[in-house]
């Protein structure tokens, strides 16, 4: 009953808005992984973000995709709790940098072969404004050296649907997936590279992303 809801979901209502309203285009969805374990990680501008990834898979590997978010902002809802941890397999975490549950969670679901949707910047920022990365994700990739990292740079959602409002806006969005990078041995550099790689998937789109 839930994979049917989930699909009836992503048929009915989101791929309807995000190709027909938004007109979403995704550069490079052939470096997306296929299977898990693996790591997804992402810039955060929108609730939009979450269901536009997980609407560039087939129906059948939706099952393998937890997106990590934090508990406090959807477990204040019952109903949306449930939505968001069966519908849309939400690993919920504690805020904060490093933390147990981000570590011992989503390890957790590595280890199941899953494929995990960080969004280091951590709340959504401004739209089309790029935070720094939090270290959180580095140490979720040392943990697990030998999973594949996956750079993928939203733009335009954060205009389409903006923080703090539910109104969705028509405005064309472009995805970009950059090459899968391992864990190097060094937190820094770790750091440096996937920063780099969003900069250098930005460069990819048109528009300025974060003007």
């Amino acid at each position: 009953m839930i994979a049917f809801l989930r699909c009836a979901f992503f048929v009915l209502l989101v791929r309807p808005i995000l190709t027909v309203i938004l007109g979403a285009h995704v550069r490079g969805r052939e470096l997306l992984p296929a299977k898990g374990p693996a790591i997804i990680v992402a810039n955060h501008n929108s609730h939009l973000d979450t269901l536009t990834i997980m609407a560039m898979y087939p129906l059948r590997r939706l099952k393998l995709l937890r997106p990590v978010a934090a508990m406090d902002y959807f477990m204040k809802n019952r109903a949306m709790a449930w939505f968001v941890t069966n519908i849309l397999g939400v690993i919920p975490v504690t805020r904060g940098g490093l933390n147990r549950d981000l570590l011992t969670r989503c390890g957790r679901a590595l280890d199941d072969g899953d494929i995990i949707v960080v969004f280091p910047e951590g709340s959504r920022g401004e739209p089309e404004k790029l935070s720094i990365f939090k270290k959180g994700v580095g140490h979720l990739a040392k943990s697990r050296p030998p999973t594949p990292v996956h750079p993928l740079f939203l733009h335009g959602l954060g205009k389409a649907l903006p923080k703090d409002s539910w109104v969705l806006v028509p405005f064309n969005c472009e995805v970009a997936v950059g090459v899968a990078f391992f864990w190097a041995g060094d937190m820094d550099g770790f750091m440096g590279d996937l920063q780099a790689r969003m900069t250098a998937l930005a460069s990819q789109i048109h528009m300025a992303p974060w003007e």
